[in-house]
């Protein structure tokens, strides 16, 4: 039966947690053990699908369609594993299971209560996911902050779940926050006792504190943490800001932490195996050149809203040693023509997105990419952008896509025909992982090295089909197809240094020891184009 390691936050949102997660998660897998992981969301949503990314961060996109919390996406790079929708737990999802039970009379006349119906539908849910995975230890995150009354629930079933399997089996990792005062330059532990007195309150004894803060917690803090929290000296670890997030196991590692955590879980020693790990990490640290992308994108205040696009160029800036240093372009500054900012770069990145705002300013900047053989990668509706743009200014069209036009003359892009008549938004649009066939002699086929790969979608339009020999005749490649042969899912330019667009996202696939096909070859681009 797996084991369960149960990660709480605490003082404020915010500190990491995920990362944390991740981090034990890793750590737990280097020492021969299989993980997998679960993320706790206290929200009403079903899904992370229909949230503002300006408020939430970016909808993470799993294999089987799944929109999630952008936490399961640092699980799957952290861990180099596909998890599922069922691995994103929300109160949302939860209430419906158990409202949908009553109304079938799965109750039998009982009252429905939160405890222990809704309780007891988490640690089924916790069970199910964790003994499905055939994992030997699953690693839970419970998202906000203890005292939150959203979260009540879901640390009511996992106080159950420690009762039920036993102390052996159920570990609580607790992580808080350790602020200095600039005026005196202290670390202050007052906040972690609060927010541990909260936790036992509610019938948790975290069995391990993290602290997170600017700098490594002293030795005297530490023994502070351990006096007044209830917790072993040896049960204090250190999680001191890092320039970067890969950084956090090892710094976790280096105090022990894996081992104390095996130690608790009363499962046998075996080495750490990290040396890839540590090799990734050095790279990225002591790459000397770097390279300027640009990221034009409408949600550019909050850099969460692009995050798997941020570590997509950490993961392939590894492999040429340089960093990418990201130039954030809100669309809407390029419609009036200025595009200095767009002189300065090396690439050129347009993102996904939906909606009217900003999309002149995108396909601004696709045609600033395209005539100056500036290297280009499209996402999704940077993808649709691309064709719009090379139908203006290449086919002389007036075209634009129906979702942004429903009434334009050429409705170069369309929607998707299964999206006729769809009234709800959640969980309807074309999702997860689809089949697609590649062109060989292309540049999608030297990078892949493959006739049929597998990526993500997130998307409601396409290519309209009846334009798609037209824009071929005229210069334009599809190098890749959905099976149906109907759908295009790349395009190319073959006369230009990188032009290059997907319908999909390969940002969601990219790992740290694997980074994804057309980030690898736009990095290469980039760097092509500063240095040589």
């Amino acid at each position: 039966m797996p084991k369960y390691v149960v990660v709480t936050g605490g003082v404020l949102s915010g500190l990491g947690k995920g990362i944390i997660t991740s981090s034990i998660a890793l750590l737990l897998k280097s020492r021969g053990y299989t993980v997998t992981a679960i993320k706790i969301d206290p929200y009403l949503n079903c899904d992370a699908g229909t949230m503002n990314p300006f408020q939430h961060g970016e909808v993470f996109v799993l294999e089987d369609g799944g929109e999630v919390d952008l936490d399961l996406g640092n699980y799957e790079r952290f861990l180099d594993i596909n998890l599922s929708r069922e691995n994103n737990i929300t109160t949302g999802k939860v209430y419906k299971n158990v409202i949908e039970k009553e109304r079938r009379g799965d109750y039998l006349g009982k009252t429905v209560q939160i405890v222990p119906h809704i309780t007891d539908e988490i640690k089924g849910w916790i069970r199910r996911v964790a003994e499905g995975s055939g994992a030997d230890i699953c690693v839970v995150e419970i998202g906000g902050t203890v005292g939150d009354i959203e979260s009540m629930p879901f640390l009511e079933a996992v106080r159950q779940l420690h009762l039920e399997e036993g102390r052996e089996n159920v570990v609580f990792i607790h992580t808080t926050l350790v602020p200095i005062l600039r005026v005196v330059g202290e670390q202050k532990t007052k906040p972690t006792q609060h927010s541990v007195k909260e936790l036992r309150a509610i019938g948790i004894d975290p069995d391990i504190i993290v602290g997170r803060s600017t700098k490594r917690l002293s030795k005297e803090v530490k023994e502070k943490i351990s006096l007044f929290c209830n917790v072993d000296k040896e049960a204090v670890f250190s999680s001191p800001d890092a320039e970067y997030i890969y950084e956090v196991p090892l710094i976790l590692e280096e105090q022990g932490i894996s081992k104390y955590v095996l130690k608790l879980l009363n499962l046998p020693y075996k080495e750490a195996e990290l040396s890839e790990w540590k090799k990734f990490v050095e790279r990225i640290k002591k790459a000397k050149r770097e390279v300027s992308i640009a990221i034009v994108g409408k949600y550019t205040a909050l850099g969460d809203s692009y995050l798997s696009i941020l570590e997509a160029f950490c993961h392939a800036g590894a492999e040429f040693d340089v960093k990418v240093h990201v130039i954030w372009v809100e669309a809407e500054d390029l419609e009036a023509g200025n595009f200095s900012m767009l002189e300065k770069v090396h690439a050129i990145l347009v993102p996904g997105g939906f909606g009217e705002r900003g999309a002149e300013g995108k396909i601004k900047a696709i045609e600033f990419a395209r005539k100056n053989k500036m290297p280009f990668l499209g996402i999704c509706f940077g993808f649709q952008l691309a064709v719009v743009e090379y139908g203006r200014n290449v086919l002389g069209l007036e075209c634009h896509s129906t979702e942004v036009k429903p009434n334009v003359k050429h409705p170069i892009i369309t929607i998707l025909p299964e999206q006729y008549g769809v009234q709800q938004l959640g969980g309807t649009m074309r999702l997860g992982a689809q089949p697609i066939l590649i062109k060989e002699g292309t540049l999608a086929y030297e990078l892949y090295k493959s006739t049929k790969i597998y990526e993500r979608h997130r998307h409601r339009y396409e290519v309209n089909p009846k334009y798609i020999d037209e824009l071929e005749k005229n210069g334009l490649i599809f190098s890749g197809i959905a099976e149906d042969r109907i759908r295009m899912e790349i395009l190319e330019l073959p006369e230009h240094p990188y032009f290059i667009a997907s319908q999909f996202h390969p940002e969601f696939k990219s790992r740290p020891l694997k980074p994804a096909p057309l980030f690898y070859g736009f990095v290469k681009a980039a760097v092509d184009e500063k240095y040589h």
